[in-house]
């Protein structure tokens, strides 16, 4: 993501980031806009209020004198800021029937009217335009979160209704798996200033990496299907202990959004035929880890996916669905799925976070959660890059999340 510093580009940049949640909100409902379908999900409608609050809270309120937000908000659409305030809690976001989702639109008109006043009163203001920066990388995240959050509810439907329509694609062709040796010894990872990046990124530092190689496409939907029918989710001795005791509580048999009739899914666009040679998504760590203990492989770790990947051009587009990709060389690197690693998220070495309340935006989930890398299909484009530490529980599996053998050589 390059920096928006200038005042003409960070007025414009604001524009459209702004602009692109209300166009991904235009399919929906009012009452689709309202529902929550799981506590790790949030209705859409609160994804719009909470990024507006933040630019609110972290802006307008710290650079206007005598700007003051509705105190019932501060507390509905704080996320998980404890420095700020109280929270409503997470799960029951989608009781919230008020604010109506036209009070959030009103909402979010206000909050850019007076944004955009202060960007054209501010210009050159640096620290001014990195809360900015920051604050619009913010709502692109939630920008993907929206899409996932709402495939999910639309899936809980029997009427399995479509989220927007989209011409099916021809399948994908069969791709040889074919192996690309990693570089080795002392590496450097992690951003190196240049342009925007989230804290967590950083600070770059030296990596020690043994010989390896990663897979040069990401696992089919045909080879997941192999894992199944040999009886994948049934096998006790390719899980970890805490995915076997998830797989029986939670009693998964197959990837999230398969048919039992494993030939058909679950898609933004309805209920499409599986891409036999399509990249496999909506898959936990779990799940990730015990294939590739069934393929007698393993996960990259996310220094290994970094060294190779750091060396491509970021090619990416967004799409409703996963595609594979068929470019030289690393595949499926971005745009399709993101892809589990065998890292656990904690931070680099000589981690400090920000000071103030926006030093908990990533340094305090730095516990209980595995990294991934890449990009998705739905991912803003922005957030592609060689650096980028997405993190989430290892159970999850509503993002579409995919995974990349690795081998040591």
């Amino acid at each position: 993501m390059e920096m928006r510093s200038t005042e003409h580009a960070l007025q414009t940049a604001y524009a459209a980031v702004r602009a692109r949640s209300l166009e991904l909100i235009a399919p929906l409902s009012a009452e689709d806009a309202v529902v929550q379908s799981m506590p790790e999900a949030s209705p859409a409608k609160w994804h719009l209020a909470h990024t507006t609050w933040f630019f609110e809270t972290f802006v307008l309120a710290a650079d206007v004198a005598g700007h003051r937000g509705d105190p019932a908000y501060a507390v509905l659409f704080n996320s998980y800021y404890e420095t700020v305030g109280a929270q409503y809690p997470r799960e029951r976001r989608g009781m919230l029937t008020r604010p109506t989702l036209g009070e959030v639109l009103r909402y979010r008109a206000r909050v850019d009217e007076g944004m955009e006043e202060l960007l054209s009163q501010r210009a050159g203001d640096r620290e001014l335009a990195a809360r900015v920066e920051l604050g619009l990388a913010h709502e692109e995240q939630h920008q993907e979160l929206l899409l996932t959050d709402i495939k999910h509810l639309l899936s809980c439907n029997p009427m399995a209704p479509a989220y927007a329509l989209a011409q099916e694609e021809p399948p994908a062709r069969p791709r040889v798996l074919e192996w690309i040796p990693g570089p080795q010894g002392l590496v450097e990872i992690g951003h190196d200033g240049d342009g925007f990046a989230f804290d967590n990124e950083a600070p770059r530092h030296k990596v020690h990496l043994t010989p390896y190689a990663v897979a040069n496409r990401l696992v089919t939907n045909a080879e997941l299907r192999a894992f199944l029918t040999d009886g994948g989710y049934r096998r006790a001795e390719l899980w970890l202990s805490d995915g076997w005791a998830t797989v029986q509580r939670q009693g998964w048999q197959r990837p999230l959004y398969w048919h039992e009739d494993l030939r058909h899914q679950f898609t933004l666009a309805g209920t499409r035929t599986i891409d036999e040679h399509g990249p496999a998504a909506h898959l936990s760590f779990y799940e990730a880890d015990a294939y590739a203990r069934w393929a007698g492989l393993r996960l990259p770790t996310e220094a290994e996916w970094e060294a190779v990947a750091a060396v491509l051009p970021v090619r990416h587009c967004f799409d409703l669905h996963p595609r594979a990709d068929d470019r030289s060389g690393l595949r499926e690197a971005y745009g399709a799925c993101w892809q589990w690693t065998a890292s656990a998220y904690l931070p680099y070495p000589g981690f400090r976070p920000a000071g103030g309340s926006l030093g908990e935006y990533n340094g305090k989930f730095m516990a209980n959660q595995m990294v991934l890398r890449g990009s998705s299909c739905v991912t803003p484009a922005g957030h592609a890059r060689a650096t980028y530490r997405n993190f989430f529980h290892p159970h999850s599996r509503w993002q579409f999340t995919g995974l990349r053998l690795a081998k040591d050589c």
